[in-house]
């Protein structure tokens, strides 16, 4: 099975490894957008788990951070009690999540492979997360598929993206990249950006079902981000696959 890696992606990010934990550098963005995802991964696999709410209410829960770079998110979810596993093909990105995660007093499986090597535990994990990563790979459609055979029956991905559309291109590239200089050029290629719809059907062949769909905004005044009905630039899916008995 042909990786899903792209080496110019690989290139763009080992320069910047070193960065992943400077709120203020090049990574900023994903602070501010990591306090807002988690809070909406919590809410909803609270709610599809029936989990009750408390400090650490994931607990019991496994959870794949795919393309975890130096483990922001992998950090939130141990620290709402999940066991957590992050994979990159990044050594370097790996080298620096194992670092921070020990400074933190966290244990967290990190490993350094990408998808498809990481295909041998196939449906195995409570929750995999494929956030800001699918709009960096080649062959998404493969990737997707192999993404979604580690979902076990009566688990759930979620999927956070960039839509292909004029929009998009306008203001998460163009203007986030060589107006706003929020991120750095060269982060996101237009061609690589992906539609809703590219994104769900290799999940649905697969035998996931999208349940949740929706739109994420940012104020380029205050830098909040917020839920909006409007997939036309950024947006988080949430599918699941039918436990037994389920259809």
């Amino acid at each position: 099975m042909a990786d899903s890696v792209d080496p110019q992606e690989m290139a763009h990010y080992e320069k910047l490894a070193a960065l992943w934990w400077d709120p203020t550098g090049p990574f900023w963005p994903l602070h501010g957008l990591n306090v807002f995802r988690v809070a909406y991964l919590r809410e909803h696999l609270l709610e599809h788990f029936a989990l009750a709410d408390g400090p650490q209410p994931l607990a019991g829960l496994r959870v794949l951070d795919i393309g975890c770079g130096g483990g922001i998110l992998s950090e939130s979810m141990a620290q709402l009690g999940a066991t957590v596993c992050g994979i990159d093909p990044l050594p370097r990105n790996i080298a620096i999540a194992q670092d921070h995660a020990q400074q933190s007093g966290l244990e967290i499986d990190y490993r350094c492979e990408t998808v498809e090597q990481h295909a041998l535990d196939a449906g195995s994990w409570d929750v995999v997360l494929n956030m800001e990563v699918v709009e960096h790979v080649e062959g998404v459609d493969a990737f997707l598929k192999t993404c979604a055979d580690l979902v076990k029956p009566g688990g759930a991905m979620f999927v956070a993206t960039i839509n292909r559309t004029p929009l998009a291109g306008l203001t998460a590239i163009f203007a986030a990249e060589y107006i706003l200089r929020w991120l750095p050029r060269g982060t996101h290629q237009y061609r690589k950006l992906r539609r809703p719809e590219e994104v769900v059907a290799p999940l649905e062949a697969q035998g996931l079902a999208v349940v949740r769909r929706t739109g994420v905004a940012v104020s380029p005044i205050t830098r909040r981000f917020r839920l909006t009905r409007s997939l036309a630039v950024n947006y988080m899916l949430m599918a699941v696959r039918p436990a037994p008995g389920e259809r």
